[in-house]
């Protein structure tokens, strides 16, 4: 068995429950490639960067939004808006979404129905995949997160619609791996954890 083909089993063996972070030094994946409901999902993984901002800044009181929006712009990742995650069920077909956590915390349901929890919190961030559903289930009063998308693509955003599955599975094969990590703009997390899975579909 080859490297990589170590490196897939192991992610594809991710265990079931609510997943909660560890440190930026280690970012984390999490595999939703199977289709729940009408939400179509990804071979490619979730990937959650844990407190990546406030190990970069290392400041008391550090203007989170702001680092991730100039930090996003820098490595190929446009700032796109700052909000809370929509409280339904959604995915983008057409491209992947980058989220910084900015302040506070929240649950997130990610994959549909049948997906995994996951908690995020301030400095945080979470690379989506094309067509993965994500959903805000509880969050503090305070919670916002910074949205970008790769250079070039602007989201369309689809609901959990059994009908479209079939033509969201399509549209979603064709959306085009980014060419730059968010935090590196280089090779980093996105291109040693996505690289060997997208070269096995």
């Amino acid at each position: 068995m080859t490297a990589s083909s170590s490196s897939l089993l192991l992610l594809m063996s991710f265990a079931a429950g609510t997943f909660a972070a560890g440190s930026s030094n280690n970012p984390q994946h999490l595999m939703l490639a199977s289709p729940s409901g009408g939400v179509p999902n990804n071979p490619l993984p979730l990937i959650i960067w844990p407190r990546v901002a406030l190990d970069e800044m290392q400041e008391e009181e550090p203007d989170l939004a702001g680092w991730f929006e100039q930090t996003f712009a820098r490595n190929g990742w446009p700032p796109a808006w700052r909000y809370d995650i929509f409280p339904y069920t959604h995915y983008h077909p057409n491209t992947h979404e980058l989220l910084g956590v900015a302040e506070g915390w929240a649950e997130v349901l990610f994959g549909g129905d049948t997906g995994r929890m996951v908690t995020l919190r301030a400095g945080d961030a979470v690379l989506i995949p094309a067509g993965v559903g994500h959903k805000q289930v509880y969050a503090s009063d305070d919670f916002m997160v910074v949205g970008a998308y790769p250079e070039g693509f602007e989201p369309q955003t689809s609901r959990d619609e059994p009908g479209k599955l079939r033509a969201a599975l399509e549209q979603v094969k064709q959306v085009p791996l980014p060419k730059r990590d968010p935090f590196t703009g280089k090779e980093g997390a996105l291109t040693e954890i996505w690289l060997p899975i997208a070269d096995h579909f």
